[in-house]
């Protein structure tokens, strides 16, 4: 039981201590809100999705996925990056909002 218990927690801790760059930086996850007028999002096209992650890539921000409602009015954005204080500049440089940012550092799986 006590082997069990130490796999469980090593299966559970593994992703977050993998999740360091090359150069030993820590790379953690951040679950971004943003609410938009109804609209804003009808003209995310490539070149958006582009410039939006060229913004990112230069303050170590990644982009990993997003979620919204069902007007869209309402995003959930998965996050990677060296911090929230990045994670902020970034939507700066990309003149989005951030109604708050959750650092999410444990994955649960199904």
């Amino acid at each position: 039981m006590k082997a069990l218990l130490t796999l469980a927690t090593f299966l559970v801790l593994a992703p977050a201590l993998a999740a360091d760059t090359p150069a030993g930086n820590p790379v953690h996850r951040y679950l971004i809100e943003r609410t938009f007028p109804s609209g804003a999002l009808d003209g995310l096209d490539a070149d958006t999705r582009a410039k939006v992650n060229a913004n990112n890539a230069s303050v170590g921000v990644r982009w990993l996925h997003s979620y919204a409602n069902a007007d869209k009015t309402r995003t959930y954005c998965v996050y990677e990056g060296p911090s929230e204080a990045a994670v902020r500049q970034a939507a700066k440089l990309n003149e989005l909002p951030v109604d708050s940012v959750t650092e999410i550092p444990v994955d649960l799986e199904p």
